[in-house]
């Protein structure tokens, strides 16, 4: 009995151990996949979306400071970067604080510290990506009820604060009038550097980007179509999208 015990417990000692090899094996097989890019709206600072995932330790950190409640962490459903922070500019845009909180917040490099004002975040490129549903383009006024659209971001928000209410503020005049809110409520310190209205061959009038775009999302999130008109490509550069087609 003693011997069949003995045996019993080395067969789970190098099964166990067998299994645990082939696990390990394995990871370092499929690491790479851990790793694999994600086209998401990454906070600024972000480094390269790999060694991005490589680094960041998912503390939420970058969220916790964020005054605009921008920055969310992915889930489960999401893929790859379960846990991960991002932002989703349908919902709320970077809006651009002086002293990118999110990044000094970051503890391992995955939001870099050489970005130390919002000018040197590249987050991606705004591209007006749906010209025929543009109200400028189609002359067609800010709609009534989109002050009360806007002000629903911040509905539950149990901690609001000053910032995000001046930014609803500024909201308030634009129904029923020409929409130039992209390049309007554009951030940035300089925004004629990223983005302004120009005429438009129909008649109308249609955002044009600039290399000062930092694709922070906040023209997305302002947009008043129903599915925005304007949107941003995550980790494009400027020089990617709009002087390679030229």
């Amino acid at each position: 009995m003693a011997k069949i015990e003995t045996e019993r417990r080395e067969f789970i000692k190098y099964s166990t151990l067998g299994i645990l090899g082939v696990v390990l094996a394995g990871g370092v097989v499929f690491s790479p996949y851990a790793l694999k890019a994600e086209n998401r709206l990454r906070p600024p600072g972000a480094v390269s979306e790999k060694e991005f995932l490589g680094l960041c330790i998912k503390c939420g950190q970058c969220l916790q400071v964020c005054p605009f409640h921008s920055i969310k962490l992915a889930d489960i459903a999401t893929g790859h970067g379960e846990g991960t922070p991002y932002i989703d500019a349908l919902e709320r845009g970077c809006w651009g604080c002086e002293a990118v909180p999110c990044v000094l917040a970051c503890p391992s490099g995955a939001l870099d510290h050489e970005c130390s004002k919002i000018e040197d975040a590249h987050l991606g490129i705004a591209v007006l990506e749906f010209p025929d549903r543009c109200l400028a383009v189609n002359e067609t006024p800010v709609p009534k009820g989109y002050n009360d659209k806007m002000k629903k971001f911040v509905d539950g928000v149990t901690n609001i604060n000053e910032l995000e209410l001046k930014l609803l503020e500024k909201f308030d005049g634009y129904e029923g009038k020409e929409c130039t809110l992209c390049a309007d409520m554009c951030p940035i310190p300089n925004p004629m550097s990223a983005i302004s209205m120009i005429p438009d061959s129909k008649g109308g009038k249609r955002p044009e980007i600039y290399d000062g775009c930092i694709g922070c999302g906040a023209c997305e999130e302002v947009c008043p179509t129903n599915s925005p008109s304007i949107v941003i490509k995550p980790r494009v550069t400027y020089k990617s999208f709009y002087e390679n087609k030229s």
